[in-house]
């Protein structure tokens, strides 16, 4: 992987985590359109998503430390139900990611028409929160675990993990910036669980990438990341998700019809 590679490739990847467009997705098209073929680049991919967690933890770092100093209180509260609530929504992505972790790998051969179907889907799924009218409703453990149900689906290259998670918590009457706050705290879990799980059953090792294209990733990446999901937040709270729905559509039609 050559430096501009790497560049490209972390802002894609930061930009596309939060914004409702499919990072897998784009990674996808991304690895396609600079002919990264069957690289193995396992510790790349690695660095760029922890890359991204440290940016939502900039991000929502009065947040996190609010409800870390609350749950050392060892009380239960609001913050400790809150963090119940972000456990109980990576149950799906949990059970689904030990079952069939090796099948899901094998959907990333960078297939453009499985990808563009999905963004399509993914558009599908934005529009229809043009027509949820504005509600202030709590996010349940119901919810929660809908809206985990929902980042589940986002596995699958094309998805948006923000997008279809947002959206779920739309359709599901939630606060616009509750569901939003929601959303991108609710991605350390399962990120920060499959990096601890690579790094135990030593998946890392047999990943050969150079020092300065690993730098490059994840400068490039926490960069975009912070600014879209700073951006993002903005957005949902205007409800402008319906762009997003168009520019999906466009590069899913754009990915079908060159696969």
């Amino acid at each position: 992987m050559t430096e501009l590679q790497a560049l490209l490739l972390g802002i894609i990847q930061g930009l596309t985590e939060f914004l409702p467009v499919s990072s897998s997705g784009h990674l996808e098209i991304g690895h396609a359109l600079l002919g990264i073929k069957d690289e193995n680049n396992l510790l790349f991919v690695l660095t760029v998503h922890v890359a991204t967690v440290l940016s939502t933890i900039l991000v929502f770092r009065k947040d996190i430390a609010l409800l870390c100093k609350d749950l050392f209180a060892f009380q239960w509260n609001d913050s400790t139900e809150y963090i119940s609530k972000l456990l109980f929504s990576s149950i799906p992505i949990v059970i689904v990611g030990f079952m069939f972790r090796d099948k899901l790998e094998s959907l990333f051969t960078g297939n453009l028409f499985f990808v563009g179907c999905m963004l399509l889907f993914t558009a599908c799924l934005l529009t229809l929160t043009q027509f949820v009218k504005k509600s202030d409703g709590k996010i349940t453990f119901g919810k929660a675990l809908l809206i985990g149900v929902a980042q589940t689906l986002a596995v699958l290259p094309g998805i948006s993990r923000s997008g279809s998670t947002i959206a779920t918590g739309l359709l599901l009457k939630g606060k616009k910036e509750d569901v939003a706050r929601f959303s991108f705290l609710m991605v350390l879990i399962p990120i920060l669980g499959a990096a601890f799980l690579d790094i135990v059953t030593g998946e890392l090792q047999s990943t050969k990438v150079d020092l300065l294209p690993l730098l490059i990733g994840f400068v490039s990446a926490f960069i975009s990341g912070w600014l879209a999901c700073s951006w993002m937040i903005k957005i949902v709270k205007r409800g402008k998700l319906i762009y997003f729905a168009i520019y999906c559509a466009l590069i899913g039609l754009i990915a079908i019809f060159a696969a």
